[in-house]
Parts: C-alpha cells; structure tokens; sequence
C-alpha cells in the first residue's frame, strides 16, 4: 500500500494524523475553558461526551490517529537516521527559529505522549473508563478537584504544553509541506498560523491548569 510502502505515503499519514490530533487538542482546551466560567457546564459537557457510543467511537478514532502518528513517527526517524546517519527527520529550508524543534520533534513527541499518559491516568481512567466497565465514574468536577489539588501536577503540566507547543508550531506548517504546499509565501503563511494557533490553544491550556491549581489547592 503506497500510504505505508513509500517514503511520502508515511509522511502523509504523519501529517494528516497530526493536523487531526491539532484541531482535538483545540476541541479540548475550548471545553476544558467551560470550566472557567461554569463547572456545572462543564459537567454537562463531561455527561454528554461519556460512554455513549458517538463518544467511544470518536475515542476510538483519536486513539487510533494517536497510535499512528507516534509509529510514523519512530518509523520515519529510524528511516531518515538509516539514511544519514545520526542527523534527525527534517524538512528543507527551516527557519532558525524552529530548527531546534525540528531537530528534536521524536524527543518532543515522546514528552508529549508520557504527559499524555499521565493526563489520561487523571481524567480518562476516572471517567470514561469506569462507565464502560459498569461502575460509577468521577464527575467532572471530582475528577479536576482531584488532579490539581496535587501541586505537583501543575508544573507536569506545564512542562507538557510545552513540549506540544515547540512539537506542533514546527509540525503544522511541516504537515502542510509534506501534503504538497511548497509555494514559499503559503509555508510562510502558514508558520505564522502555526504559532499564532499553537500558541492561543496551548496558552489557554496554561491558564487552565493555573487556574484550576488556583482554585483547587491554594
């Protein structure tokens, strides 16, 4: 199959699987700033994405996309590493300003996956996983009271949207590229939406988690 078979097929299923798990993470902070204003929304917003089956199947899918953009990931940086030695997967005519991201987007991705583990251990396995299992899951609010009131966990999670942020402020414009935009003032375009964008949703995420250590264990 050319998507796994071919150098450009994998990249094209890296990027398309990254672009998708952007627009979730902007679907995420977006609901998780609810809270801010109402947790009583929030918890409707939590009730309604459970264990219905639109939510599972849609757990499913961004599982998957997750899963394949991680092995795409190592696939293509063992590839590239094959091909030039100890130099790490990259893309031509990069920036001095992302170069170090783009230089180090395995290392980035793998600190985004461990926080995700532990984001998944606070939140998805006291809510979601309990209701399809049979027993009674963590409220929204239960759930939140319990992670942030841990001091801990809020400089784990800053450490974490950091990571995201240098990873897909490089990967956005990136993905386009590999998709086949090479026009020099689209990719420019497109680097300062990566920021701009990258920035708003992981310095929301940021606020959040101030917010809630604020609220929770202060």
């Amino acid at each position: 199959m050319w998507l796994i078979n071919s150098s450009v097929g994998r990249k094209v299923v890296m990027s398309v699987t990254g672009l998708f798990l952007i627009l979730f993470l902007t679907f995420h902070a977006l609901m998780n700033a609810v809270a801010l204003i109402s947790f009583d929304a929030y918890e409707a917003i939590c009730n309604f994405l459970g264990a219905n089956w639109y939510a599972l199947v849609g757990t499913a899918i961004l599982a998957g996309g997750f899963v394949l953009h991680i092995c795409f990931a190592f696939w293509l940086t063992w590839q590239n590493r094959a091909a030039r030695g100890s130099d790490r997967y990259e893309v031509t005519a990069r920036p001095a300003s992302v170069e170090w991201a783009s230089q180090n987007m395995l290392v980035l991705g793998i600190i985004a996956a461990c926080f995700l583990v532990i984001h998944l251990f606070h939140f998805w396995a006291n809510m979601q996983l309990p209701e399809i299992m049979g027993e009674h899951p963590t409220s929204g609010y239960e759930a939140l009271a319990a992670a942030f009131s841990q001091l801990w966990v809020l400089p784990v999670y800053l450490v974490g949207f950091a990571a995201i942020w240098l990873h897909i402020t490089h990967g956005f414009w990136s993905a386009f590229q590999s998709l086949g935009t090479n026009n020099d003032v689209w990719i420019n375009r497109l680097k300062c939406i990566g920021w701009w964008w990258a920035t708003i949703v992981m310095g929301l995420f940021a606020v959040e988690a101030c917010y809630f250590t604020w609220f929770f264990a202060l």
